[in-house]
């Protein structure tokens, strides 16, 4: 995949959209349920340096094992903080899981079960504009699932953590 926008990368591919199928209970109120199916017009061709995914099974991921993890890590090209430019060399980010009533205490809004909150509400490093959509991932045993969806508010503000999308709530849809 790219790392950097501004160097052909050989495992750089650029695939068409053919088809968007947005979660019929997606909403812009809660944005609950905010996750996507894309159809691509070409298949992708795996290589060493392009992989699939792994996604994980739903006990797994939020009872057993991902989420008693201590940290996942986000991806993106996205801003720096808020209101800059984006990047041009992919940034990568390790952040904490945050349990459940720190999240509802920190948002004062509600918290679905869809989702997850992620981060640290001290010093400002967090996903930000831009790397929406891109993946929250959780490696075990040397394997890396992927766990959540980034999306939420702002960024990097004090006292506030990153939102992400459950994935393994919509799994096997």
């Amino acid at each position: 995949g790219m790392v950097d926008k501004e160097k052909e990368e050989p495992s750089r591919a650029t695939r068409r959209v053919e088809k968007i199928i947005a979660h019929a209970e997606f909403g812009t109120e809660t944005f609950n349920s905010d996750i996507a199916l894309l159809k691509l017009e070409e298949p992708i061709t795996f290589s060493e340096d392009v992989v699939p995914a792994c996604l994980p099974e739903e006990d797994f991921a939020n009872n057993d094992v991902l989420m008693n993890q201590t940290f996942g890590i986000v991806s993106g090209f996205g801003n720096t903080f808020e209101c800059a430019r984006r990047v041009k060399r992919m940034k990568v980010l390790q952040n904490l899981f945050v349990d459940r009533d720190t999240c509802k205490l920190a948002l004062r809004s509600p918290v679905k079960e869809n989702v997850f909150c992620a981060g640290c509400d001290k010093d400002g490093k967090d996903v930000c504009q831009g790397d929406g959509g891109g993946p929250h991932v959780t490696k075990y045993n040397g394997t890396y699932f992927v766990t959540g969806i980034i999306w939420g508010e702002g960024c990097g503000r004090r006292g506030k953590y990153g939102v992400y999308t459950n994935l393994s709530k919509f799994l096997p849809w």
